[in-house]
């Protein structure tokens, strides 16, 4: 019996049940002629035709979602950029300056604050702001400092002779608090992974096992060597606190993160059998051609990979691991200015407590406050599904170093979580240098979720992040990026029978989902022609008569002014923006006005 020809292209309901009828009329006309649409017939083909026009529409659902390009679900998208060397952050950590004040009685001898009440507020104490985060000091804070400012903070009701100085310090805070979670384990597993219990985790700091071996965190699994701080004891400690170390791990996890903010420790399949021989590396047994040999026993030499065969790290097996990790109280981490007030636990160090008075000691400890007076920053929006596409491609584009300007901007975006978030961030040569020298202008995002400069605390470890990766004969100069608040002016036609007002309020609706949904990048254009295009497809408009952008500045604006009408090109069609700044519209409500006839 010859092959009778079927039509792979019919791939929805309608064309498959047509190609079903057809055939059927073709190669079975004397079996089956009832085609009536109430018939028995006709719902069996009706049933057939559903399910292929269901296989197809999954069929073409898992073939979109196999690509980054065209993958929709946001969970896909977030694996697809993990096999392209993206990592997505974590939690951030927001951190900032925040200034402490506590009250010190006068000394009787000098009448001025006596330095044996002057405490140590020690690292470790929390605050909280006034959306309840909360905050750990990160370093001791010495009130003893000379540099530190002392005002009358009492005075004597009869005499008016003070009686308390208010002295005033400074020091860095980092949002979170430390926690730990116990994880069981059994028997050997290969590549084992374990979730840590907890929420809004942005950093793991410690995994012990029960017979206290240490798990070092690192950034693959082949990465056999950390960078380890070891106290410097010599004269020079002041200067140099801590000597770098090159420390062998055996024992090492990645973490991981999915798109719904859990947390993973991702093991290699080693064991401890593993680490009975020698743990380094003998060049001249790897490297080396032995007389005698007409082999080499392994032909390369990675001075980064200095431990033998321990197969991506030894497995935890048969204990309990302890993990200690850093978690936020809030979903809003961000801080700003004068909203970090409380005190939640003030831990204090007084230089020689026994021989001080108990109640001058506790007068000073109740007296604590603290107040910043900057705002305390580090976290980010959720990442849209575009920016992680565009993240990912710069990613595996990078191959693990900065060379060109989309090579820094990823590495920016790709910095830990733990350091601080950068919402935007440009590159450019600096031509006023006669060496290579390159300008990073950064920004980060306010509790409010708009743009505002990055405070010195991230910028620092901003610059300090990118030095492991950039080119040895470049310079680096993190910089404020700058910020024009700009509004859109315009005049519409609309349709004889429509509802004037609906109208107006529909095109203000839609510019603000437009154009506001994803914040500009540094140096993008503001493009009039799109406003114009946008206000025309809005039902009820008949023509858009005029788009006039216009410099919001001062106030509760950016202090940065810029010239519209300079900047905007001969044909009207866009207004060019400086390579260092971003475009934003602050107050989409008010912003954006417009007038209908």
């Amino acid at each position: 019996m010859a092959k009778r020809p079927i039509n792979y292209t019919s791939r929805d309901f309608d064309s498959i049940k047509a190609d079903l009828i057809n055939y059927a009329q073709r190669y079975y006309p004397n079996s089956f002629k009832d085609f009536n649409e109430a018939s028995f017939g006709a719902m069996m083909l009706d049933m057939v035709s559903y399910v292929g026009d269901q296989l197809s529409f999954y069929l073409d659902y898992e073939a979109n979602e196999g690509f980054i390009d065209s993958a929709i679900q946001y969970s896909n998208i977030v694996n697809l950029a993990r096999q392209m060397g993206y990592k997505m952050p974590g939690m951030a950590i927001a951190s900032g300056e925040c200034s402490f004040y506590v009250l010190v009685p006068v000394a009787s001898s000098t009448s001025g604050p006596d330095i044996n009440y002057m405490p140590i507020l020690s690292k470790g104490s929390t605050f909280r702001s006034d959306s309840g985060n909360t905050y750990v000091l990160d370093e001791d804070v010495d009130f003893s400092n000379p540099n530190n400012e002392a005002t009358v903070g009492r005075v004597d009701d009869d005499t008016g002779v003070p009686t308390y100085y208010a002295i005033r310090a400074k020091g860095m805070v980092r949002s979170g608090i430390l926690r730990s979670s116990s994880l069981v384990l059994g028997g050997y597993q290969r590549f084992k992974r374990l979730q840590v219990d907890g929420t809004n985790i942005s950093e793991i700091v410690k995994v012990v096992d029960s017979q206290g071996n240490e798990y070092f965190e690192v950034d693959n699994l082949s990465q056999d060597v950390v960078i380890s701080e070891v106290p410097n004891y010599a004269s020079d400690r002041e200067a140099v606190p801590y000597i770098m170390k090159i420390q062998p791990v055996p024992r090492r996890f990645v973490v991981e993160r999915n798109s719904f903010g859990d947390t993973f420790l991702q093991f290699g399949f080693g064991s401890d059998q593993n680490l009975t021989k020698d743990l380094i590396v003998d060049p001249a047994d790897v490297v080396l051609d032995t007389n005698g040999r007409n082999y080499i026993t392994d032909r390369s030499f990675d001075p980064s990979n200095l431990i033998e065969g321990d197969k991506f790290g030894v497995v935890p097996t048969d204990t309990t691991l302890k993990v200690v990790y850093r978690s936020n109280t809030s979903q809003t981490i961000n801080a700003s200015v004068g909203s970090v007030s409380k005190v939640v636990a003030g831990r204090f160090q007084f230089k020689s407590e026994i021989s001080l008075d108990p109640t001058v000691v506790g007068t000073v400890r109740s007296s604590l406050e603290v107040k910043n007076h900057q705002p305390i920053l580090g976290d980010a929006s959720v990442l849209l599904p575009d920016e992680i596409r565009t993240r990912a491609f710069d990613s595996f584009s990078s191959q693990n170093r900065a060379v060109t300007k989309s090579d820094y901007i990823n590495f920016c975006y790709r910095m830990p979580a733990k350091f601080g978030k950068i919402k935007r961030v440009n590159i450019s040569q600096d031509t006023d240098s006669l060496k290579r020298n390159l300008n990073l202008y950064a920004l980060s995002e306010s509790p409010t979720g708009n743009l505002v400069p990055a405070n010195n605390t991230m910028k620092t470890n901003l610059k300090t992040w990118l030095s492991k990766y950039k080119m040895v004969n470049d310079s680096l100069d993190v910089l404020d990026g700058k910020i024009i608040n700009y509004g859109i002016n315009f005049e519409v036609v609309a349709d004889i029978n429509a509802n004037r007002y609906s109208v107006l309020k529909s095109c203000v609706s839609e510019l603000i989902d437009k154009l506001t949904r994803v914040l500009k990048n540094m140096g993008e254009p503001i493009n009039i022609t799109q406003i114009y295009k946008f206000l025309n497809d809005v039902n009820g408009v008949v023509d858009t008569v005029s788009v006039e952008i216009v410099n919001n500045a001062g106030g509760t604006y950016s202090d940065f002014y810029y010239d519209i009408s300079e900047n905007t090109s001969n044909d009207g069609r866009f207004v060019s923006i400086p390579q260092n700044a971003v475009a934003e519209i602050l107050f989409p409500s008010i912003d954006i006005k417009g007038v209908i006839r």
